[in-house]
């Protein structure tokens, strides 16, 4: 059976390598004749893996010894409640940009914690654009932007400066671009969109803003302090995953880092948007000045043609085309293990349908 041209919005498509790397530990792990999804994670095996997998964020992200990295479980969405948890005070409040259907529900479990303004949204537009005349002040305990929105097909192409700490869910193109990571205070990310299989989340978060909510008798499970102590493992990390996703950032590292993936993404990107904007049965949702690099979400403008162009594109071997159940229409993911030689294969699919 040919292996599919997976444009899946996630769990990701992930690079060949980590599959048969990790086929091959869940088999025998280091030689040593025993299953990775059998040994201790106290064992030095695993945690080798576990400081490997935190070592490698900051060097691609050239941190310091001011930012610690967790891998975590509860995906992103656990993230949307200790990120106020732990930052907002006592009282306090944080400002929020309203930017899909993520960010949203970010918004709606920080208002459970404290007070929330949100200083901008496109949600009456559908979310068909990034907003950005609004302003931040001191008077936040932080400011809480989504920098990619998977369903909508919007990224954004810069980030406010703030006066107080910012806070920014990286989940479905971390890794994708080249960025100031320095210039955020916290970022978190489901590793399933772009750098490992569903299981376990990233979170990067510079040590000296924790401990100033004024919150006492914390639950220790929901507090970063908590899990920078125990050196991520407080409980017993989702192994396979952190071991998946170290692999697939060793692949990053070794094929041109950060700026190697963004070349080739924005690659793919032009690539397909080129087709869109020249084809007339297809049109992209958003406005051209905010789309993604990492999903590209449109529509076909003939709806009475649709039926017959799913069936071209899965006779091609496409897979994970769909939309999202919310918007409709087609999302192309194009994460970064993602070849270019499978968006060419849409784009000829799209414009043989258009040429017939």
């Amino acid at each position: 059976m040919s292996k599919k041209h997976n444009f899946s919005a996630g769990p990701c498509i992930l690079p060949q390598e980590v599959f048969e790397k990790s086929a091959q530990a869940i088999l025998d792990f280091n030689g040593i004749g025993l299953s990775l999804l059998e040994i201790s994670h106290r064992s030095k095996d695993f945690v080798a893996v576990m400081d490997e997998a935190r070592a490698i964020v900051k060097r691609l992200m050239n941190l310091g010894d001011d930012y610690e990295v967790l891998y975590l479980g509860g995906g992103a969405s656990l993230q949307f409640a200790m990120v106020p948890y732990n930052l907002m005070k006592v009282g306090g409040k944080a400002a929020y940009l309203d930017t899909g259907t993520w960010a949203a529900g970010a918004i709606k479990e920080a208002k459970k914690v404290g007070t929330v303004d949100v200083v901008g949204s496109s949600k009456e537009e559908n979310y068909s654009f990034i907003p950005k005349d609004y302003k931040v002040g001191s008077e936040y305990d932080y400011f809480h932007c989504t920098s990619n929105n998977t369903i909508y097909g919007t990224q954004m192409k810069s980030f406010p400066e703030v006066d107080t700490l910012m806070v920014c869910d990286m989940s479905s193109d971390i890794f994708s671009r080249q960025l100031d990571f320095s210039k955020f205070d916290l970022i978190y990310a489901g590793a399933q969109k772009n750098m490992g299989p569903a299981g376990v989340t990233l979170v990067v978060i510079k040590k000296e803003i924790l401990g100033k909510t004024g919150r006492e008798n914390m639950f220790s499970i929901l507090d970063y302090s908590q899990h920078i102590a125990k050196e991520s493992m407080y409980n017993t990390p989702p192994v396979f995953p952190v071991y998946a996703s170290l692999l697939t950032l060793q692949h990053l590292e070794n094929n041109g880092g950060i700026a190697g993936a963004e070349a080739r993404n924005e690659a793919k990107a032009k690539l397909l948007y080129d087709e869109i904007d020249s084809n007339p049965l297809f049109e992209t949702f958003c406005v051209k000045e905010d789309r993604s690099l990492m999903n590209v979400s449109f529509k076909i403008t003939d709806e009475s043609k649709k039926e017959e162009f799913d069936n071209a594109w899965k006779a091609a071997g496409i897979s994970g085309l769909n939309g999202h159940r919310s918007l409709g229409g087609y999302r192309a993911s194009l994460y970064n293990a993602l070849p270019i030689e499978s968006v060419q294969v849409l784009v000829d699919v799209m414009k043989s349908f258009n040429k017939n």
